[in-house]
């Protein structure tokens, strides 16, 4: 691993699960530092914004630009402003269903963004549906983006994690609202996030890495895991999330060419520089 001078890191299972810091997470950013070992946390968990992510990190007593966090939010919005043009952005209404995060993502990137009221009461139809996971979501969005997308508007979802690893275990995630809307509407979603390409250009670029010398770690065989294999890239598969040795023993694509038990071991294994 002596090869590897930066990281793209997952967060949901490899750095907490939910509002619970893993152990030795502080510790890990410090060996970091000391290897001068650059990273970008890369999410596909769209709730939140960059910054919201820099407060939760603080609380952890760990220091981050808002720069050093790439989620699907961001890469939905990119995707969004890059396959609607030439359309003037401001023409093209979207429906979120979802946080923070693709709210503040798809409203720097100049989209109007129609409200539960707006499709319901007004009967106003947006032409793009975005959904990502949220935990406040309603009954009221999932009804609104249903109405929208059987009108013709196109369907996109942030990422496809049915589920993320949570202080209970595994609770449902973006892939099963997904699922939900679609079952409703017969209608497909176009999905960004990983295992998609974008998050994985967008990180390297902010790195100014290149796959020779980057590694991708993650805790999920078919997002993180598939999508650094597919970038090029060094793959790190940590077991403190959603993929366990059992996954492992049975997947059918390409292994991480590392598996660790948490980043505390990642960590040693950094140090040691082997």
């Amino acid at each position: 691993m002596k090869h590897l001078r930066n990281l793209i890191i997952d967060m949901d299972g490899v750095l907490w699960h939910g509002d619970t810091a893993v152990p030795g997470l502080a510790d890990f950013f410090k060996t970091l530092h000391q290897q001068q070992i650059n990273f970008v946390l890369a999410t596909n968990n769209a709730s939140k914004t960059p910054d919201q992510y820099v407060a939760k990190l603080a609380r952890f007593g760990v220091s981050v630009a808002p720069a050093q966090i790439v989620t699907s939010a961001i890469a939905t919005a990119d995707f969004l402003a890059t396959s609607t043009a030439p359309a003037p952005l401001a023409t093209v209404d979207v429906f979120i269903v979802g946080g923070d995060g693709l709210h503040q993502a798809i409203q720097q990137r100049g989209f109007p963004i129609l409200s539960v009221a707006d499709v319901m009461e007004r009967g106003r139809r947006a032409q793009v549906v975005v959904v990502g996971f949220w935990p406040d979501v309603t009954y009221a969005d999932f009804a609104a983006g249903a109405v929208c997308i059987n009108d013709g508007a196109r369907f996109i979802g942030a990422n496809p994690d049915v589920n993320y690893p949570s202080e209970w275990g595994p609770l449902p995630g973006a892939g099963a609202f997904l699922a939900l809307i679609q079952a409703a509407t017969g209608v497909s979603p176009t999905v960004i996030g990983k295992p998609g390409a974008i998050m994985f250009q967008e990180a390297l670029r902010r790195l100014d890495g290149t796959p020779e010398n980057t590694a991708m770690v993650g805790d999920r065989l078919n997002t993180d895991i598939a999508g650094g294999k597919a970038a090029g890239l060094h793959t790190i598969l940590v077991l403190s999330g959603i993929s366990t040795r059992e996954a492992l023993a049975q997947a059918n694509g390409q292994p991480p060419d590392d598996v660790f038990v948490d980043i505390m071991e990642l960590a040693k294994r950094l140090e040691h520089g082997d």
